[in-house]
């Protein structure tokens, strides 16, 4: 079964506006935050409507047999959660976890494979759920691996992109389904994280500097 051309009026990224930006809610993390550029309802409003697009792509294709949700560790985790009860398809799940972060708020340049699928792709239709696309480091090494193993089409929803340059957004359709443009800023919250702590917060928002700096230093 074939996958349709993605639905462009849904799966085009929707550009993160400065007048959208607002102060943190009260929390206990909220004095780390500069600015929340992404509310929870406007998140979840997007998600609705990326899966609206997935379940019209996918829908022949799925005839076929389960959608494969691979969900990248541990990032992702909150938007595929979201993402994959806003698809109205069979949707099987797996998860693998690569990194260039380590503990620090900048790529160090080489990607790690930490945990691998545990399904076979080769046949299969797959989405890799990503929570955002930065230097697309981590992503491209996680295609060229996956490529391999022969599935019968891949193709990439991610919640949040800088739009950087980024081998991925050589191959026309690969990144099909993106949530939202942000400026090249450090966020956090919902799933997205600095050395594990804000994955819960459930806004996005722009991290205060001076709480990464040490380490930008050391």
């Amino acid at each position: 079964m074939s996958v349709s051309e993605p639905t462009r009026d849904l799966a085009r990224p929707v550009t993160v506006e400065s007048a959208w930006y607002a102060t943190p809610p009260t929390g206990s993390q909220s004095g780390d935050i500069a600015q929340v550029i992404l509310s929870e309802e406007q998140i979840n409003a997007r998600i609705r409507e990326l899966g609206a697009a997935i379940t019209r792509d996918y829908w022949q294709a799925a005839q076929g047999g389960p959608l494969l949700a691979i969900i990248t560790l541990r990032g992702a985790v909150a938007f595929a959660a979201d993402l994959v009860r806003a698809i109205d398809l069979p949707v099987e799940l797996d998860f693998i976890s690569a990194s260039s972060y380590g503990s620090h708020a900048t790529t160090s340049g080489s990607v790690q494979i930490l945990k691998d699928l545990d399904s076979d792709l080769n046949q299969r239709h797959a989405i890799i759920i990503e929570d955002i696309i930065d230097t697309g480091l981590t992503l491209s090494k996680l295609i060229t691996m996956l490529d391999a193993r022969q599935p019968s089409s891949m193709r990439v929803c991610a919640l949040l992109d800088k739009n950087k340059p980024c081998p991925a957004r050589d191959d026309p359709g690969r990144l099909a389904y993106t949530g939202f443009s942000i400026p090249d800023a450090f966020v956090v919250g919902y799933g997205l994280d600095y050395n594990q702590r804000y994955r819960n917060l459930p806004y996005i928002g722009v991290l205060k500097p001076e709480v990464y700096a040490a380490d930008a230093e050391a």
